[in-house]
């Protein structure tokens, strides 16, 4: 084999070789970069794994919550339909309640005595200027003067004469199932006067026991107790605004109300004997 020969197969040989060796770099380096992305899409698995779970995780405490929520809201609805329904039950009683008291302050404004009975008490009016008969309500006024002394609950002897014939008129036929209710009034003044304060301290007590007296003076005449009633209202009920003495003596006054047989004040139930 000629030099030349022997040189262009040596370079022949030489070519193949760095071919082989340079496609053997090649694939080393490509495994390499698969292999790292493996390793990378490894890595992103597992990620998506953790953040899988965590969403899984809090899915199912959500779902806990709600049918938490959903317990709570039914609770909720139940209590506030409970709660309606003692509102309607509150506004029902409220308004028969109402109607009860529009009746008994109808009824209540009324004169329940008999025609006779009124014309008996219009007699009575004019025969004691100092005795005043509401003929469209049925009450009564007593002023101070008529029946008791300046700060005192006793009667004067000259008013049992009136409390008699007014006893008379209500111990009638058509008048005895009737019910009497005495209240007394004041007027602004506080009580000042020892000899009063010891007994009286209070205008308070002074409203309410002259209603005592005229009550037990009514009893004397023969009205049955179980008809009658006493209150009093101290210097809260004036009939005139208490700027002079002339109205100061409109509001010393007890009142006498004529009530029907099923009126009911302060608890004071029909039922009783009719005497």
């Amino acid at each position: 084999m000629g030099p030349y020969l022997r040189c262009f197969v040596l370079a022949i040989l030489c070519l193949v070789v760095a071919m082989q060796s340079g496609c053997h770099c090649r694939e080393k380096r490509m495994l390499r970069q698969s292999q790292l992305h493996s390793r990378q899409l490894y890595q992103q698995y597992q990620g998506l794994a953790m953040e899988r779970n965590q969403f899984q995780g809090n899915l199912s405490q959500l779902m806990a919550e709600k049918v938490q929520l959903e317990q709570q809201n039914a609770t909720l609805r139940n209590g506030l339909e409970l709660a309606n329904q003692r509102v309607d039950n509150m506004l029902a009683a409220n308004s028969s309640l109402e109607d009860k008291v529009k009746n008994m302050l109808t009824s209540s404004s009324k004169n329940p005595l008999s025609t006779d009975a009124n014309q008996r008490m219009e007699e009575l009016r004019r025969k004691y200027p100092d005795f005043e008969f509401d003929p469209q309500t049925g009450v009564s006024k007593f002023q101070e003067n008529l029946l008791f002394a300046s700060g005192s609950d006793e009667i004067r002897p000259e008013a049992y004469a009136l409390l008699q014939e007014f006893a008379r008129i209500m111990n009638s036929a058509d008048s005895k199932h009737l019910k009497v209710l005495v209240v007394g009034h004041t007027d602004d003044k506080p009580i000042s006067r020892k000899a009063v304060a010891d007994k009286h301290p209070t205008n308070w007590h002074l409203s309410t026991d002259r209603a005592n007296s005229v009550v037990l003076a009514l009893k004397k005449s023969g009205l049955a107790e179980q008809r009658m009633g006493a209150a009093g209202y101290s210097l809260f009920q004036p009939l005139a605004p208490n700027s002079d003495d002339k109205n100061r003596q409109k509001n010393r006054r007890v009142e006498i109300f004529v009530l029907a047989p099923d009126a009911v004040v302060a608890g004071w139930e029909s039922g009783g004997a009719n005497n």
